[in-house]
């Protein structure tokens, strides 16, 4: 069993940055390979990014490209979503999830994740 707790989130201007983080206890860290999704009032929840168990590999959403960062410490069991250049759009809870496996096959598909966090709010004003 995984637990996930995320932090960091807040509000910030439009334009600017803000680092999530998302420190996980039980399992083998390294063996799960991670991903940070968020959602708006009204919305669905979508992925934003997701990260290998190694950390080599990481995708993200078409909506964050060039603009999030997803890394992880294996050693400290966290992982971080860097998001720079920040707009209204990008206000949501955000949350990060554990998939079962060290790969991010299928990552776009929710169920596919077997662990979730309780979520940060991150509030972007314009």
């Amino acid at each position: 069993q995984v637990q996930l707790v995320e932090s960091g989130g807040g509000l910030v201007q439009a334009g600017g940055s803000l680092r999530l983080s998302c420190a996980a206890t039980g399992g083998t860290f390294s063996s799960h390979a991670m991903g940070w999704f968020r959602q708006a009032p009204g919305k669905e929840r979508e992925v934003v990014a997701c990260i290998s168990g190694s950390g080599g590999t990481t995708y993200y959403a078409n909506s964050v490209k060039g603009r999030a960062t997803m890394s992880r410490d294996n050693g400290k069991s966290t992982v971080y979503l860097q998001m720079n250049s920040l707009k209204p759009d990008d206000t949501a809870v955000y949350y990060c999830a554990a998939k079962e496996i060290a790969y991010c096959n299928t990552y776009l598909v929710r169920a596919t994740y077997a662990y979730w966090g309780q979520g940060t709010q991150v509030t972007v004003s314009s």
